[in-house]
């Protein structure tokens, strides 16, 4: 449940230390989702997996920035055993247009 980072999220809303607090979640999230996708191959915990999938989305417009190793571990896990998972090829869709939209911006 999300009921706690929420309400610290209401609390740090106007100060300096909202964006580190995201930052926080969002590696919190990725590592999260990355054990999920690690000890569950199957999809049997879907419904809490959606539910980290949409926070994740919801952060990293915040944020857009993940830990390069931490990307590169839950893009290899998901793509391993999620590859058919709608909800998870919607989120690397955006997660890749979030994060690379600053490099392809450059290359024009």
């Amino acid at each position: 449940s999300w009921t706690v980072a929420d309400a610290i999220s209401r609390v740090l809303e106007n100060s300096e230390e909202l964006h580190s607090w995201r930052r926080r979640l969002l590696s919190a999230c990725v590592k999260e989702l990355i054990v999920m996708y690690n000890s569950c191959k199957n999809e049997s915990k879907q419904e809490v997996e959606r539910s980290m999938l949409l926070r994740l989305e919801e952060l990293l417009r915040f944020v857009e920035e993940v830990d390069p190793d931490d990307w590169y571990s839950l893009v290899k896990a998901g793509l391993k055993y999620r590859y058919r998972d709608e909800a998870f090829l919607k989120l690397l869709n955006i997660a890749i247009q979030l994060l690379y939209k600053k490099e392809s911006s450059l290359s024009q």
